[in-house]
């Protein structure tokens, strides 16, 4: 009697399981295709061949697979899980995120699924409360688990919590002692903290690991003194003769060895280097101004329309009170964020994107003949007062020192009436010199002297707008004021905040809160005069800059 239902052997399955472990994708492919003709229902079988569709780049095929095999099984944890993870990969983040709830609905215990969705939480939906708990689920039900513990550090460094994220990572290099990411990472949360040995005994280790890892060097070098005969300088000019360096690190050896010439007042040298990472960098992002241009033209727009500002009638009252410091990167906002983080009813949250966040998707939609309105505002409002309730922090008062945020300063008044906006201002060829000279993530107006003169002469523009707009909203406050009199200068800032006296703002440098910027160091040590002139020393070299912002005529 001949078999209705064939049954497939373990030994057809081992075959294009070896298959697939070797590497022999396209040959996996054909033969399950094979044995799809007699076994047309097997759930393994299109997992198999959706991971191998995966291998080789076609993703809507390895999607379509994985699709199939839990339409015929519906209880597969594994396929959901693969599922998820190819979603991810095509960038369909709310598709990926369900298909791995439902891998963990389940599977319980399951701790790749829980590390997935917490890292898809934590970098795409910044979601930090969940992801949180995701990857503490993941090392629960798998203690030994070193990338899970790395990225539940990321996720506590991410959320503020810089102690505990420490012991995440320093459990991930004890299950892993050659897991160069957690020791990186771990450095870079000892920087935030403005430990300095600390930070170079980590990011040591991790360059020990992988020698030409281009980061790394450059924020070693922005902490450690080097000499003119040290060995490494020469070891990482050898790197940038490796054909095959990877562009990122490319770059960041560069302004590795920048910074390191110009600690030797080798003005040739650091601006060779200089010069060359800015060029790679610009190049890398594809940056044209005239994105720029049409963000700042689309945000005068929205607030050229009839104006709309909350009240208090408008508005439920928020236990939660922010202070906003914007201005130019590296125009003194760190400084700020750290004197008035000092005061004992200030909680000083760092850099935040939340706003930004939630701003754009409305500034991209935004329709001329609707115009603004009341819900726009409440929307902006409530969601960011959420994010910030999130934190659970006992301070009221908040700090939001997100520099790129004067774009938004409408928001802020109009949104936020109880909010305090502090507007940094600093010498122009100060702020944009030392702009230049830094790595940034983003900020591709940075990596060109001509887009960075143009870019500040837009920024200026638009806080001329504000002004005009909002008068005596904004607190102007001047870097090399601060700098001259920090005592007055502080005064000045805690009365403008509402706030009373409090001696440990003159000791800023001793608030043990982590800070994620360039200049986390810098800001915990004490003030720095006559910072704003260094830039003279290399006229010579910054003429575009010089006549972009037509320096000396205003």
């Amino acid at each position: 009697m001949k078999n209705e239902n064939p049954v497939l052997s373990r030994k057809q399955i081992d075959y294009v399981m070896s298959l697939y472990t070797q590497g022999k994708f396209e040959e996996a492919i054909g033969q399950i295709k094979a044995l799809n003709q007699s076994y047309p229902n097997v759930p393994l079988l299109f997992n198999l061949i959706g991971a191998c569709y995966r291998e080789v780049g076609h993703l809507e095929g390895s999607i379509q697979m994985f699709k199939t095999a839990v339409q015929i099984k519906p209880n597969y944890a594994e396929a959901f899980f693969n599922l998820g993870f190819a979603l991810k990969e095509k960038g369909n983040i709310d598709e990926s995120i369900e298909s791995y709830k439902k891998a963990i609905l389940i599977q319980p215990n399951y701790p790749d699924a829980y590390n997935n969705l917490g890292n898809i939480l934590k970098d795409d939906k910044k979601d930090l409360i969940k992801a949180i708990e995701n990857l503490e689920w993941a090392v629960a039900y798998k203690s030994d688990f070193a990338e899970a513990h790395n990225n539940l550090g990321l996720a506590l460094s991410d959320f503020g919590r810089a102690k505990d994220a420490i012991k995440s990572f320093e459990k991930a290099v004890r299950i892993k002692p050659d897991y160069e990411a957690a020791y990186f990472n771990l450095a870079m949360v000892f920087k935030d903290l403005g430990n300095k040995d600390e930070f170079i005994k980590n990011i040591e280790k991790a360059i020990k690991l992988r020698p030409n890892w281009g980061d790394a060097h450059l924020h070693l070098s922005r902490a450690k003194k080097y000499k003119k005969n040290d060995p490494k300088i020469s070891e990482m000019e050898s790197y940038l003769l490796d054909s095959e360096l990877d562009v990122i690190d490319r770059i960041a050896i560069n302004f590795a060895l920048a910074h390191i010439y110009e600690s030797h007042d080798n003005h040739d040298e650091q601006f060779r280097y200089l010069n060359e990472a800015n060029r790679l960098r610009k190049n890398e992002l594809n940056y044209a101004i005239d994105k720029d241009i049409k963000l700042f033209d689309r945000i005068r727009e929205v607030f050229n329309s009839k104006l709309i500002v909350l009240d208090k009638d408008d508005i439920k009252p928020s236990n939660v009170k922010p202070i906003f410091i914007v201005g130019m990167p590296r125009s003194g906002t760190s400084l700020v964020h750290q004197i008035i983080g000092s005061h004992d009813k200030v909680y000083g949250a760092g850099e935040l994107n939340q706003l930004n966040q939630f701003v754009v998707p409305f500034l991209k939609n935004y329709d001329p003949i609707k115009g603004f309105i009341k819900e726009d505002l409440l929307k902006v409002r409530n969601q960011y007062l959420q994010y910030i309730d999130s934190l659970n922090v006992n301070e009221k008062i908040v700090i939001d020192k997100m520099p790129l945020n004067f774009r938004h300063i409408g928001f802020m008044i109009s949104a936020f009436p109880e909010a305090k906006i502090i507007h940094m201002n600093r010498d122009p060829m100060a702020t944009c010199w030392s702009i230049y000279k830094y790595y940034f993530n983003g900020n591709g107006y940075s990596y060109d002297q001509n887009d960075l003169a143009n870019y500040y002469h837009l920024y200026k523009k638009l806080l001329a707008f504000w002004r005009q707009l909002f008068p005596n909203k904004i607190f102007d406050l001047y870097y090399e004021d601060l700098t001259n009199d920090q005592e007055k200068q502080t005064q000045n800032l805690l009365k403008y905040c509402e706030l009373e006296w409090d001696e440990n703002c003159l000791k800023f440098y001793e608030n043990e809160t982590a800070v994620r910027t360039t200049s986390a160091l810098q800001v915990k040590q004490k003030i720095y005069k006559g910072s704003s002139d260094v830039w003279k020393k290399y006229e010579d070299y910054l003429q575009p800059l010089v006549n972009g912002l037509n320096y000396y005529k205003d």
